[in-house]
């Protein structure tokens, strides 16, 4: 891991998971439970919704399976969810997304799987230096795992449009996301991250 990797494990990655894990379980419907967690990485994001919300059953899907995960984690091969229609309460993609060439695949199996909802926390490519930025955040927080990156963003109307395809509805969205302590945030924050609800129809 490099220096700079380092300092985001040891500075930011705390208190990403505590704030993220916060604003994911307010969206979580209150009649789910079940919930599967697409691309989970070791799942303590979700470990974490579990707990705020007790009888919740959580699972995890990654193409990259750890060794070490704070939730059963199956194997998938990136484009088809190994779980039959309508089998799960919630779905929930934790900056997934973007690391995939086509983001309407995965937001299509997620729609066929959830029955009540779908839960997002990616980024927004908008304003001044947005592309150049979410790379080098992308690269210090993913590729010591290995992880593939596309660097595959999109702007707010892409999302919005891609939502409106899939007939998904948008219940719930910000990008007021705190992941970040000032004077950081003013590089890394702004409005580069949102966390939405998305209702199947």
């Amino acid at each position: 891991m490099t220096l700079v990797g380092k300092l985001h494990t040891k500075m930011v990655f705390g208190r990403r998971v505590r704030v993220l894990a916060d604003m994911l379980a307010e969206r979580v419907p209150g009649a789910a439970r079940t919930l599967v967690d697409i691309g989970c990485g070791d799942g303590q994001i979700a470990h974490l919704v579990a707990g705020k919300h007790p009888g919740l059953q959580i699972t995890g899907v990654d193409v990259l399976v750890r060794p070490t995960t704070w939730i059963p984690v199956q194997a998938f091969d990136g484009t088809t969810l190994p779980l039959a229609d309508q089998s799960v309460d919630a779905a929930l993609f934790v900056d997934v997304l973007h690391h995939t060439n086509d983001p309407l695949v995965l937001l299509r199996e997620a729609k066929r799987v959830a029955r009540q909802a779908i839960l997002i926390k990616d980024h927004c490519n908008d304003g001044f230096l947005s592309g150049a930025t979410l790379r080098f955040m992308d690269w210090v927080g993913n590729a010591h795992h290995g992880v593939v990156l596309p660097y595959n963003y999109w702007p707010e109307q892409r999302w919005r449009a891609a939502f409106a395809e899939l007939g998904l509805t948008i219940d719930s969205w910000t990008q007021r996301v705190p992941l970040y302590p000032w004077p950081a945030s003013w590089v890394f924050g702004r409005r580069l991250h949102f966390v939405a609800r998305l209702i199947p129809a």
